[in-house]
């Protein structure tokens, strides 16, 4: 069973399932049926990976037969750029609710801080404040035990802080050995947020996402998986690349979200607590770290998104 933390007043586990480009319904759903079975009670989703509907059949599966109940889950999903606007919230979060057959989720994140035009493929201005108290509203009504926020940069954090009444419990961002962003994480740390990391292994497979929408494929995408340094290290402890990658960021209390559709390799990414790096090993990792030029989520297959005034990344 993974470990938790804090998050809010919530027990929200350290380990769980990234559902990100999971849409093919059996594959989904053999995938989160072997997670369950191992012990995965995290499961983040969101509305843009439209796969909620898929998620909400299996837990219904589970709720229904006895295995699982409600309370054993922490479910994630997240407001798409589309409902970044005061008035389109609740309606989000409800049809998010639907998709997935629940009364509520445990954690409800803005997606990212720059909002776009439901009916066109234009930007608008965005209203931080106005969105966050509908956020709040969500929680006062229950359909959200906890809120935070996905890809906000530190400036955009703490203009949350300062004038959230609920504040945010939660960042989720691209985090792994090769761009650990460490302000980034002890400002969230120092404010009480939960730090998750998506594609804490890198990602893979994201040419081939970048190819189906019809984007530019990228040369200059990092492999963690096959880093000379995290195989003497893995071979050292006798674990997987990828083990030893997700136990670095859980020792720097970072919560993993490591997607795959794998038996073979769900139960490996879960079975990361019967080792410990040491301070050597940490310390090697840590000089892996690239920075800002290897992000590999920049969010540019949305066309100059990155000269909106929100965009939280730095500008390439």
């Amino acid at each position: 069973m993974a470990k938790t933390v804090k998050c809010g007043d919530l027990n929200m586990p350290t380990v769980g399932l990234g559902t990100w480009e999971a849409k093919d319904e059996a594959e989904l759903e053999t995938a989160l049926n072997t997670a369950l079975e191992i012990g995965y009670r995290h499961i983040d989703t969101a509305a843009a990976y439209e796969n909620e509907h898929l998620i909400g059949k299996v837990l219904q599966e589970w709720f229904s037969s006895g295995k699982l109940n409600r309370e054993d889950l922490f479910i994630v999903t997240k407001l798409p750029i589309q409902g970044i606007h005061r008035d389109r919230v609740q309606k989000y979060l409800e049809s998010s609710l639907e998709k997935l057959q629940l009364d509520y989720v445990d954690l409800y994140l803005i997606h990212f801080p720059v909002g776009k035009s439901e009916t066109s493929a234009e930007y608008e201005s965005e209203d931080h404040e106005g969105v966050w108290k509908n956020m709040e509203k969500q929680v006062d009504e229950g359909r959200a035990k906890t809120i935070g926020v996905s890809n906000f940069n530190i400036d955009q954090i703490d203009r949350i802080l300062k004038f959230a009444r609920i504040k945010p419990a939660c960042l989720q961002v691209e985090l792994h050995v090769f761009l650990q962003q460490p302000e980034l994480v002890d400002f969230c740390h120092q404010n009480g947020l939960v730090v998750t990391a998506y594609s804490p292994l890198g990602n893979p497979g994201y040419n081939k996402f970048l190819k189906k929408v019809g984007v530019e494929e990228r040369q200059d995408l990092v492999n963690v998986l096959t880093d000379p340094v995290i195989s003497e290290i893995a071979q050292k402890h006798n674990k997987s690349n990828a083990q030893v990658a997700l136990r670095f960021l859980l020792q720097k209390n970072i919560v993993v979200i490591p997607k795959s559709v794998t038996p073979s390799r769900l139960k490996s990414n879960f079975d990361l607590y019967d080792f410990e790096l040491d301070d050597e090993d940490m310390k090697k990792i840590e000089e892996l770290n690239v920075g800002e030029h290897v992000r590999i989520c920049d969010w540019r297959i949305f066309p100059n998104i990155d000269q909106q005034p929100e965009y939280p990344f730095a500008r390439k």
